[in-house]
């Protein structure tokens, strides 16, 4: 022996397995956010977030340890959901959005603002709303987003930029592009994100 240390082969899958299961435990409540942007369905959510990690816990001999796990999972979730809808070959119901994702304490005012912003994120193409919410809700970055989603990082913001402007103008009652709001409730409520990252 040469007076190093080596680790076995079952030392190093039990460690890696324990740190595997401990991002996926972390992460699960990101996958839930992403789900119920997919989704538009609590209960269709949660079992897209429980296929996902069935998928992902199948597969995790394939991941490697020190690479994006969150993006990693990001991508099985999004292609459950993809191979989901193609088996279904159905409409998916988008009405139903989960005001619990938006609940607060707040003015009548307030709550009107946000059954208003419900309705316009409810109208925006799925890929748009799916890169805001990454981007928004779950904080990550565009190449996060674009990694998780196989697009390009500038294909990642302009879905973006696309969904915040056309929120902009819903959320102005127009229907066409017109100037920017600039001082609005609903734009606080959007939240910003870093351009650029």
């Amino acid at each position: 022996m040469d007076g190093t240390t080596s680790i076995q082969p079952e030392q190093r899958s039990r460690s890696d397995r324990g740190e595997f299961h401990g991002q996926l435990i972390a992460l699960l409540p990101k996958l839930r956010v992403q789900a119920l942007a997919l989704t538009r369905n609590r209960a269709a959510a949660e079992d897209l977030v429980q296929d996902a990690v069935a998928n992902a816990l199948a597969a995790q001999d394939s991941f490697t340890p020190g690479t994006n796990f969150a993006a990693w999972m990001h991508r099985i979730l999004r292609n459950r959901f993809i191979s989901t809808l193609r088996r279904q070959r159905e409409t998916t119901d988008i009405e139903d959005l989960p005001m619990s994702a938006f609940a607060v304490n707040a003015s009548h005012e307030d709550r009107m603002v946000l059954k208003e912003l419900s309705r316009a994120l409810g109208r925006l193409p799925s890929e748009q709303r799916e890169a805001l919410f990454m981007v928004v809700l779950q904080g990550l970055s565009y190449e996060e987003v674009a990694q998780a989603t196989g697009c390009a990082v500038g294909t990642a913001k302009s879905r973006v930029f696309r969904a915040r402007r056309q929120l902009q103008t819903w959320l102005a009652g127009e229907e066409r592009s017109g100037p920017r709001i600039e001082d609005s409730k609903l734009l606080v409520a959007i939240g910003e994100t870093r351009i650029g990252v």
